[in-house]
């Protein structure tokens, strides 16, 4: 199976590209720079013309602007990235009459009023980027409607792992630990989510791509463990063996007051796709610390 592949150069596009290929797919990854095709999603003329060129049998779409921060600083920048691109992608796969696998994230259910939380959940979003991406997925809703779009939608919690940004929480902690930093929790570290090894993700669209019972569904993307970001805090100093102190810190904006604590039902993935989580929390955890000790930060 041929499978195109859009943020191929990001942190969980190299991850899937090479997850993939590893198994015997052939993968075609584009973005904006290195990627066996280079160009911008927003572009129209790039997606119908150049990436239309080549024939795929799938196309997982994970291009997009993912910080919460940026999007809040910069709503408008988000939404047109990540819904331009998102319309030009879902034309591309309609006329190549191609499977569609949308990655979505847990933040479109906002603050949950159940847990664990099941795709029936209804959607809750709060930030500018939550809603880039259920407007995204109505986006493809529309075009299974309209255009007989074949889709499948992955809706993840927190994905961390091997070239993650040097950015996101995990890493930010593994660096300070590693140097025995103080490590600063804002919110005084209340909120809980599951954290997921990437590799548990790049097994779903592995599922996905094999199972045609997969079409036309959502499914919640994680391992079903609450963690909250001091637990995550704690056992990355554990594991490093790190001398760094824990400093709480008021939340960083008014949104995030009330502590956002959220962990799926993966009874769905399960039941229709065989999914089993392929690497725990801690073992995520042990095997991001010794690629990081090897490749650096920056890798």
């Amino acid at each position: 199976m041929r499978v195109l592949v859009t943020g191929a150069a990001g942190f969980v596009g190299r991850n899937l590209t090479r997850y993939l290929a590893a198994r015997g797919y052939e993968v075609i990854g584009t973005d904006l720079r290195g990627a066996d095709v280079v160009g911008d999603l927003q572009d129209e003329g790039f997606v119908l013309g150049r990436l239309a060129e080549h024939d795929f049998d799938a196309l997982v779409h994970l291009a997009a602007i993912t910080r919460i921060s940026t999007s809040i600083e910069d709503p408008h920048r988000v939404l047109k990235v990540n819904l331009l691109s998102t319309v030009n992608v879902l034309e591309l796969a309609a006329r190549k009459g191609a499977l569609l696998v949308l990655s979505s994230s847990a933040n479109v259910y906002g603050v949950p009023t159940q847990l664990p939380v099941s795709e029936q959940h209804p959607p809750r979003p709060r930030t500018p980027y939550d809603y880039s991406k259920y407007m995204s997925e109505l986006l493809v809703q529309a075009f299974a409607a309209a255009k007989g779009l074949r889709f499948t939608i992955l809706r993840s919690w927190k994905l961390f792992g091997e070239f993650d940004a040097p950015t996101s929480a995990v890493m930010r902690f593994i660096n300070a630990a590693l140097r025995s930093e103080p490590i600063p929790l804002y919110n005084a570290g209340r909120d809980a989510t599951d954290f997921v090894h990437v590799e548990n993700f790049c097994r779903m669209v592995e599922l996905v791509l094999a199972n045609r019972e997969a079409e036309g569904k959502v499914f919640n993307v994680g391992t079903g463990r609450l963690v909250t970001v001091r637990e995550l805090a704690q056992t990355i100093i554990r594991l490093t063996g790190s001398s760094s102190q824990l400093v709480d810190q008021p939340p960083r904006t008014p949104l995030e007051a009330e502590p956002l604590v959220s962990y799926p039902s993966i009874e769905r993935a399960r039941e229709v796709l065989g999914y089993e989580v392929v690497l725990g929390f801690e073992e995520g955890l042990a095997r991001t610390l010794e690629w990081v000790k090897r490749h650096g930060m920056g890798a």
